[in-house]
Order: C-alpha cells, then sequence, then structure tokens
C-alpha cells in the first residue's frame, strides 16, 4: 500500500514538473531585406549644335544710290543672249561686266522693289564696242523697258520679254545717233504714267508712248552687251534711283 502511495505521488511530481516547463518558440529565420535594384545611368541629353541663321540682310530704301562698294545680293545678273555667259564682279566701287563673245548680253535687275513711276540713272563706260542700258518696270512674265547707249555713238529702246531661259524677244521702240564725247557716260530712264524719256549726260533724247505694251509697275535694272566684236568690259560706278 506504501508503495502504490510512493509511485503516484511520483507520478503526480513528474506530471507538474512537465507542465511548468516553458514550451520552446521555434527559432525564426531572420527575414533578409532584399537589396535596391541598381537604377542604370540615364545619359544626359546630347544637345545638337543649333545652326547659325545669318540675319536676313536689310532692304535699301525705296529710292537709294549704290555705289557698288560692297557686293549686294538684291542684284540678279541674267544673260539675255549670246554665245557664252558674261561674267560679273564687284571691283574697286565699280559692278564689272566682262563679255568675251559678240552680240551678246546681259541685264541686272535689282530685287528689293517694285515701282510705278521712277527715274533711274547710271555713270558707266564701256569698251569701244560694247553697249550699256538702264531697265524699268521689270516683270519676269509681262517684260520690261530697256534703255541702251552704245560705244558707237548710237541709243536704242526696246521692249523686252522672256521666251525662254536666256533668250529674249526685243520689240525696237526707236532708236537714233548721237554725239559721243566720250565713252563714259550719266544715262537716264524715267518711267512715268505711258510713257518713258530717255536721257543722256543729262539731255533729254526722246519721249516716248508705250501705252500699247501695259507695263503698268516693275523692278528697275542695268543692262551691258557687246556688239560685234568681243571681248569687251562695262563698269557701272553707281546706279540712282529716284522720282525725279
Amino acid at each position: 500500500m506504501e508503495k502504490l502511495i510512493l509511485l503516484i505521488g511520483f507520478l503526480l511530481l513528474i506530471t507538474v514538473c512537465q507542465s511548468t516547463e516553458p514550451t520552446p518558440i521555434p527559432e525564426a529565420n531572420p527575414t533578409q531585406t532584399p537589396l535596391p535594384t541598381p537604377i542604370p545611368d540615364t545619359p544626359a541629353p546630347e544637345i545638337s549644335p543649333t545652326a547659325t541663321v545669318p540675319p536676313t540682310p536689310e532692304l535699301p530704301p525705296y529710292y537709294f544710290t549704290d555705289e557698288f562698294d560692297t557686293g549686294s545680293q538684291y542684284w540678279e545678273i541674267l544673260q539675255t543672249g549670246g554665245a557664252t555667259e558674261p561674267t560679273f564682279a564687284y571691283k574697286n566701287s565699280t559692278l564689272r561686266f566682262d563679255i568675251s563673245s559678240p552680240d551678246t548680253w546681259s541685264i541686272g535687275v535689282h530685287n528689293a522693289h517694285v515701282y510705278e513711276s521712277v527715274f533711274v540713272r547710271a555713270r558707266a563706260s564701256a569698251s569701244p564696242t560694247g553697249s550699256i542700258g538702264l531697265i524699268c518696270r521689270y516683270d519676269e512674265e509681262a517684260g520690261w523697258y530697256e534703255y541702251n547707249v552704245s560705244s558707237d555713238g548710237t541709243y536704242n529702246a526696246l521692249y523686252g520679254q522672256w521666251l525662254a531661259p536666256g533668250v529674249v524677244k526685243y520689240v525696237p521702240l526707236t532708236s537714233g545717233p548721237f554725239t559721243a564725247v566720250d565713252l563714259n557716260y550719266e544715262i537716264g530712264l524715267f518711267c512715268q504714267d505711258n510713257y518713258i524719256f530717255l536721257y543722256l549726260n543729262e539731255s533729254l533724247l526722246r519721249r516716248l508712248d508705250v501705252t500699247n505694251f501695259g507695263l503698268a509697275e516693275g523692278k528697275i535694272g542695268i543692262a551691258a552687251s557687246s556688239l560685234r566684236e568681243a571681248p569687251i568690259t562695262v563698269l557701272f560706278e553707281w546706279v540712282r534711283v529716284g522720282i525725279e
């Protein structure tokens, strides 16, 4: 009986001891914080160099004098007939034309302004077989009036009109002789309403009624040509555009 009581007491003691032991907590594995994903370097955008736009040249005044001290982009030189194309250059304060073939014509159109009534003057010289001239009311489609003075002592006025690039139809308006003093002239062409006036060394040579051609307005210009012999040189010292 005593053994039974001791056995029961021993079992109770074991039970109490087991119940007082702490329940083991499973050890948690440490959580590893993921490293941040590296962001690739973004290259800075390349800035292309901006092309420098040349400034637009200032228009000359409506009425002006060009003494050819420097070149001008407003003069457009065109061949109107002949075997070889004339060359031109700004030299020693002149606009110089060199024409290497006979019976060759060229014009220079000033593209800055359009005029109705206008007085164009120029001082120019030519080789003994050359011609100098002035233009008014130039229109690429409608035509133009042209006044020429030749070194052989004659002048003429023409109506010109393009037929094709480098090919012009000229209609004679008048022609005649003049007394040549030298090969350096001041010539003038006054276009007013339905008339054109031809001047040489400040003297009026002719007045012409050009109503039938109907040119009301246009650009101004100059002309240079060779006659039966070549080569020739034409020099323009200045061109003046005004109203009187």
